[in-house]
């Protein structure tokens, strides 16, 4: 039997705002290029603003409310939901970011590098270590990088747990930060292992934080050597580009290493540093 009544139709109307709803949690930018980095969500993106399915197809419209819904999103706090990988900036800029610190031994030695090279750079940060080491916290605010939320305690399977234990873990994260330098802003959010949710990237945006990620890599976590560090980070680098390194998490020599002499190299190659996009979508 057919159902025609007022409820059915307010039935409807229902499963619309929910659809709305979800197509606001899961809107993000898309990079310009294709991402190399991990940091995507576990679920598909729907098409950001600007990305709509062209008119005449059948999900025109839908991508057109999606798209509204992320604009929304954004005009909540001022920071989009899509994930940063372009360095600020228009031609030849590059975005150092730093993972895993703040570190006794290796935070010092990378601050030197960066304060050496006149570079200004982005610190991913856990909580528990901004927590135990905020005099290091305080040191790479005073030398004026950013300071981005990585998360309590780096939990990489964020993304398989519920959105009340991805707002903790984000929130915490960034309070523990703040506690050390009071007034300075924490400005990114970095999902530990780039495990990002839908939820995970609004409840940063939110919270005044861009999304970010990367995208040149060169895993010197896992201590690959010096050369094949500099080999990735010289390759054919994409435009605008946000490069990866980690100031904690082990023995990070060959980092430092690494560092001395990949920021002399982007000068000579006419490269001048700048922060992960924060605005632009």
């Amino acid at each position: 039997m057919r159902i025609t009544t007022s409820a059915a139709r307010r039935r409807r109307a229902g499963y619309t705002a929910a659809a709305a709803l979800l197509g606001l949690l899961a809107a993000a930018g898309s990079p310009a290029y294709a991402a190399t980095d991990g940091s995507v969500d576990r679920v598909p993106d729907v098409p950001p603003s600007g990305h709509a399915a062209p008119a005449g197809t059948a999900g025109s419209a839908q991508g057109a409310a999606q798209g509204a819904a992320h604009e929304a999103a954004r005009g909540a706090s001022g920071v989009p939901l899509g994930i940063s990988r372009l360095a600020e900036g228009a031609g030849r800029q590059v975005a150092i970011t730093i993972d895993d610190g703040p570190d006794p031994r290796w935070t010092p030695q990378v601050l030197a590098t960066l304060r050496k090279n006149h570079v200004k750079a982005t610190f991913c940060m856990i909580g528990t270590k901004a927590q135990k080491y905020p005099e290091l916290v305080r040191a790479v605010a005073a030398d004026g990088h950013q300071l981005c939320d990585h998360s309590v305690d780096h939990d990489v399977t964020m993304d398989h747990k519920p959105v009340a234990y991805q707002r903790q873990q984000i929130l915490e994260g960034k309070a523990m930060i703040e506690k050390a330098v009071p007034g300075v802003p924490v400005t990114y959010y970095r999902a530990p292992g780039g495990a990002f949710t839908p939820d995970s990237r609004a409840i940063a945006a939110a919270s005044g934080m861009r999304p970010l990620g990367w995208s040149v890599d060169p895993q010197d976590w896992s201590r690959p050597g010096l050369k094949a560090i500099l080999s990735a980070v010289e390759g054919k680098l994409p435009q605008q580009p946000t490069v990866l390194f980690h100031d904690g998490g082990g023995d990070r020599s060959e980092t430092v290493a690494a560092l001395k002499e990949y920021l002399p190299w982007l000068t000579e190659q006419g490269y001048r540093f700048s922060f992960p996009a924060r605005t632009a979508p």
